[in-house]
């Protein structure tokens, strides 16, 4: 999708459009899972967590783009609908049942539960990663802006912050963040859900990033796909 976009894939819808209803099972779907098994403070934390991250690609990011009309292939939009219905299914589960070990019981998730060494640091590498994430987006948003209002081409090359040292620190932030909480939980289906989201948006950087090179004969050289100075 995106620049990617070909009609071999069939119907296209609006990319707001698009956007809006592929996240919203994720939004919806898991925080109402996790509260129902039983509400204490880690829940409400690890649930708040997700939800301020999905309402932000729900509700907030497909009203910010600026597409200019552009399209998003249905399938694509079902077929990440399907994935967050069930990943939403799957991580609120674990979170507010007896699956998770008590999470939703409080069995062994209380206060103390904040001081522990793997929760610190997920944290920490989650919200440095929604940062870097949020940040990157702003960058490109307001390039485009820029873009448009002054008449410039459609695409130019980003240039400031982390873009100088890769093409797509807004896909690097999002990987970050979900490591961030599968180290916070130290739960299966985070993990798998950081494993997915890496296995997906990796080939997508290299993707953005062979495109800026075909598309920019003046791109920088240096410059990474996703991975300072290494990738």
């Amino acid at each position: 999708f995106g620049r990617h976009t070909k009609t071999s894939w069939g119907p296209l819808i609006s990319n707001r459009i698009a956007w809006f209803v592929m996240e919203l099972p994720a939004l919806i779907i898991m925080p109402m899972l996790a509260l129902a098994g039983g509400v204490n403070i880690v829940v409400l934390v690890l649930a708040g967590l997700w939800t301020a991250h999905y309402f932000n690609r729900a509700c907030v990011f497909p009203f910010r783009i600026r597409t200019a009309g552009k399209k998003m292939p249905l399938v694509i939009c079902l077929m990440a609908f399907g994935f967050n219905l069930f990943n939403g299914f799957l991580c609120g589960y674990y979170i507010g049942s007896d699956f998770g070990n008590g999470l939703g019981n409080g069995a062994q998730y209380d206060l103390t539960y904040f001081m522990r060494p793997h929760f610190i640091i997920g944290i920490l590498v989650f919200c440095g990663g929604a940062l870097l994430n949020i940040y990157s987006d702003n960058i490109l948003i307001n390039l485009r802006k820029k873009s448009t209002d002054t008449g410039q081409k459609e695409y130019v090359i980003p240039t400031a912050g982390p873009f100088r040292y890769v093409s797509c620190p807004n896909l690097l932030g999002e990987i970050i963040e979900w490591c961030g909480f599968a180290i916070m939980t130290i739960a299966f289906p985070f993990f798998a859900f950081a494993l997915w989201t890496i296995a997906n948006l990796l080939p997508r950087a290299l993707s953005h990033h062979k495109w800026y090179h075909s598309k920019f004969p003046d791109y920088p050289p240096k410059r990474k796909a996703i991975i300072p100075f290494i990738l």
